[in-house]
């Protein structure tokens, strides 16, 4: 229930459309939600916001036609009364970041039961902000390891996995996604989604963009 006593009618934003009809599917089953709709596209979610009600917003990061972080950005902007929550498989501590920024006001990770999804939606519906517990100690780890002497990352650089340093460098040397995804024995989607992700947490848009923001933070050597 939201803080007026009502049940909150909640929009699924997710890729996948399976993803989207087994969530509506649990979500149907708690008397305390109100209607539950999803779509694939960010700009179908933003267009169906414009002439109905929505209370609460469960985003994923990677999406076709715009990214979670921007369509996040987009709905605190143009309807301020509408609360976002990530719902992700992302636990990486940029874009947790990227999407508290835009002004999510929760982040919860897909392998949470859905006794703790219930949770954030009460929370988000009442005002609050909630972090699942995961995503608690992922941002905990975070700050402690900060500081850490050994630690000779730029301050202004992002972090990446050593999933997407790997796929950066061959970006880097013009691998196509398809060789990529032969050489590292992994699928063209998985690339395609480190990719994506590779653009979202350094602000590039091109291809030579991404190459020198990366020689600038040395994320690949210099050739």
């Amino acid at each position: 229930m939201d803080q007026d006593g009502k049940k909150p009618d909640i929009l699924f934003v997710d890729d996948h459309q399976l993803i989207i009809d087994g969530l509506k599917s649990l979500l149907a089953e708690q008397e305390e939600i109100g209607r539950v709709v999803g779509f694939t596209s960010g700009l179908m979610a933003l267009k169906y916001l414009e002439d109905h009600h929505v209370d609460i917003v469960l985003a994923d990061i990677n999406m076709p036609d715009i990214s979670g972080i921007d369509l996040t950005r987009q709905i605190t902007s143009n309807f301020p009364e509408v609360k976002v929550i990530a719902l992700t498989m992302h636990d990486d501590s940029v874009l947790i970041s990227r999407m508290i920024e835009a002004g999510a006001s929760g982040y919860i990770l897909k392998s949470t039961p859905i006794s703790e999804l219930m949770d954030a939606i009460h929370a988000v519906a009442e005002g609050k902000k909630f972090l699942s517990k995961e995503v608690q100690s992922i941002i905990m780890q975070n700050i402690y390891n900060y500081k850490d002497p050994i630690n000779t990352v730029e301050p202004n650089a992002v972090t990446l996995t050593s999933r997407e340093s790997e796929i950066l460098a061959l970006i880097a040397k013009e691998f196509t996604n398809e060789e990529i995804a032969a050489r590292l024995f992994i699928s063209e989607r998985t690339v395609e989604t480190h990719r994506k992700n590779i653009f979202t947490k350094t602000h590039t848009k091109t291809i030579v963009g991404l190459i020198r923001y990366a020689m600038d933070h040395h994320l690949i050597p210099d050739e």
